[in-house]
């Protein structure tokens, strides 16, 4: 089966149009909106839709419309040098308990990898730093803070000419972590490994459709980004 037929096959019973739910499932994801402010915005555009239609599409879609950005964008990047990559990581308690959000940034600020473990040892950092190598390419020069453990794996994959380590090297990734930690707050935290893995991947490839500087283009420029993004 084509993979055109495969997708229309999951929109086939849903009266609700794709872009419709795929605008939902954006609005939902990209801003600090929840369930019931999404319905609330839909219904001032004249879509009538209930909040558990909005949470459906979500779990449904979601992951679907993330996986398919993330193949266009890692074809996109093996295409061209990989340059400078950020690598840092934040806290993030579930169920009250402390886990680890690695984060992996281009020289663009574009994100290719968020993987969450429960401890940042060096098991876990050289799964960090192998992903994306293997799916997006190898980058010149990988920038990191002082934890210990990226010098440890870099010396097991042969990398150790590529780090440099610093203070204030890995703050492109640091800021690349506030989109994420006011949605946190507004999805008041979570509460399963497993679902913070699943929406920190789908809020990735979000981020990266819209992640443009506005201020540097013209308003026209911007508008045609936004409708790309939006159509996918």
């Amino acid at each position: 089966m084509r993979p055109g037929m495969a997708r229309g096959d999951l929109f086939k019973y849903f009266r609700t149009s794709r872009e419709c739910i795929r605008v939902a499932v954006m609005m939902y994801v990209r801003f600090p909106r929840s369930l019931r402010n999404v319905e609330d915005v839909l219904h001032e555009c004249g879509i009538d839709v209930s909040h558990e239609a909005v949470r459906f599409w979500w779990h449904r879609f979601g992951p679907m419309f993330a996986a398919e950005s993330r193949q266009k964008r890692a074809e996109r990047l093996r295409s061209r040098p990989q340059w400078r990559w950020h690598l840092d990581g934040m806290f993030v308690r579930i169920s009250g308990e402390r886990h680890y959000l690695w984060r992996a940034v281009d020289h663009e600020g574009e994100v290719l990898e968020n993987p969450v473990t429960k401890t940042r040892d060096r098991k876990a950092a050289l799964k960090f730093i192998r992903k994306p190598k293997k799916r997006c390419g190898r980058p010149e020069v990988i920038e990191t803070d002082r934890l210990r453990t990226y010098g440890t794996a870099a010396r097991e994959i042969g990398a150790v000419d590529q780090q440099e380590t610093g203070r204030w090297l890995s703050s492109r990734a640091e800021n690349s972590h506030l989109p994420f930690r006011r949605r946190e707050r507004a999805m008041q935290r979570f509460q399963r490994m497993r679902r913070l893995q699943m929406f920190a991947a789908v809020h990735t490839s979000v981020f990266n459709y819209f992640n443009s500087e506005c201020g540097l283009s013209t308003r026209a420029n911007s508008e045609k980004i936004r409708a790309a993004a939006l159509a996918g």
